[in-house]
């Protein structure tokens, strides 16, 4: 052969071992990275340790992502052991958060003095204007008038403003020459007498011989506080080392059993609810008070809906709902919760509901800071029964018996 041809042979083997070298290198190199990556993967797959990390990344498992270079070296063996090692510190990482703290709800003696302090530094109440007026050394018609007007724009309702006014016009102390604190004893002593000095404002629960578990039935239209205020009476109830039971019957709301549960979970309350929503409410009714009376509870509250697009259906409802809890137990209360701030339009809601269901109680929501507390006046009156709790803003103790003193004293302040 020519040497020619001989040199280009061995040329050409020269080049097909230099490939097969350079190619057995990326090969090598290929694994080797492959190997590192498949070290790394029980940090950020879809195993139980991904999972925990989570919640909680585990240090050990960023140490191993942080110098690949030793997992690229590593043999078999040793990169099981970086897995185990990079794992082991998320499977024993701390179980899911525990329940939340219990909380010690305030005491009903304490609230009573937050409220009388939190209606003296409202910015309208009724009374400081009326004391204005009736301050003055010489009072006009025109005074009488003014007087009149605050009544009725404090929701007092037209038939308490006017008996309210011809007593006033008949105290020596407001019509003759007195000083301030004499007027100020006699518009205390009036307004005294129409919010119902002597009135007897304890739930059917707290009365002597009172039934066990005593059953409240709690309605009102929705917006007004009605589930919140159940969950805040739970807390009232809690306070006084009472056993609460909640029944969740509002099944039309979609949120309503879960915030009831939330109030409940806060003081240790067990909460009866229907596994989905639109449930008969009637039947999560029952159920609670059969639980309630099986647990012994001191006391059972039943939330209900309270739309009012269609009124007959809704007292069909509710009065549905009083029958079957009497299978198992009596029903003690019935409170209707209304907010203060919306006057006589509330009025007509709580006629429905009175004519419905039968009311022995009513809870005013949003009274602190209110121009129009005269609703307890006029409510009283409308329904022949008395405000038995006020609420006093939005914290989860902010609802308090009504004390008569405490209001007059508040908003004469």
């Amino acid at each position: 052969m020519e040497p020619i041809v001989i040199i280009g042979i061995v040329a050409v083997i020269a080049v097909v071992a230099v490939a097969l070298i350079v190619w057995g290198v990326m090969k090598h190199r290929s694994d080797a990275a492959a190997s590192a990556s498949s070290e790394s993967l029980p940090q950020s797959d879809g195993s139980p340790s991904a999972g925990a990390s989570a919640v909680k990344p585990a240090e050990p498992a960023d140490a191993a992502v942080s110098s690949p270079a030793s997992a690229v070296v590593a043999s078999s063996d040793e990169s099981t052991a970086a897995v185990e090692s990079a794992v082991e510190p998320t499977s024993t990482a701390e179980p899911a958060a525990s329940a939340p703290r219990k909380e010690t709800p305030e005491s009903a003696t304490s609230r009573i003095q937050r409220l009388k302090a939190k209606l003296a530094r409202s910015a309208n109440p009724f009374g400081r204007a009326l004391f204005d007026i009736l301050a003055k050394d010489k009072l006009t018609e025109a005074d009488w008038e003014d007087v009149e007007d605050t009544l009725l724009l404090a929701d007092v309702g037209a038939e308490a403003s006017e008996r309210l006014v011809d007593e006033l016009r008949r105290d020596a102390r407001v019509t003759g020459e007195s000083d301030p604190e004499q007027v100020r004893a006699a518009l205390r002593e009036r307004l005294l007498d129409l919010v119902g000095r002597d009135t007897d404002r304890r739930l059917n629960a707290d009365r002597d011989g009172a039934n066990r578990p005593s059953v409240i039935i709690m309605v009102g239209v929705n917006g007004t506080g009605k589930t919140t205020t159940a969950g805040k009476l739970a807390r009232l109830f809690v306070a006084d080392g009472r056993s609460v039971m909640l029944g969740a019957a509002d099944t039309f709301r979609a949120a309503a059993a879960d915030q009831l549960e939330t109030w409940g979970a806060k003081v240790d309350v067990p909460v009866v609810r229907s596994d989905k929503d639109g449930a008969d409410p009637a039947s999560v009714a029952f159920e609670a008070s059969a639980k309630a009376k099986e647990a012994g509870s001191d006391v059972l509250i039943i939330d209900t809906a309270g739309r009012l697009q269609n009124k007959a259906n809704l007292m069909d409802e509710l009065g549905k709902i009083r029958r079957v809890t009497e299978k198992n137990l009596p029903v003690d209360e019935v409170l209707l919760v209304l907010d203060a701030t919306t006057g006589q339009n509330g009025m007509t809601q709580a006629k429905v509901f009175a004519e419905a269901i039968g009311i022995t109680g009513v809870v005013l929501s949003k009274l602190d800071g209110s121009a129009k507390g005269g609703i307890v006046i006029s409510v009283q009156q409308a329904l022949g029964v008395p405000v038995k709790l006020v609420g006093l803003g939005e914290g989860p103790d902010d609802l308090a018996p009504f004390d008569p003193e405490g209001f007059v004293d508040g908003i004469l302040a």
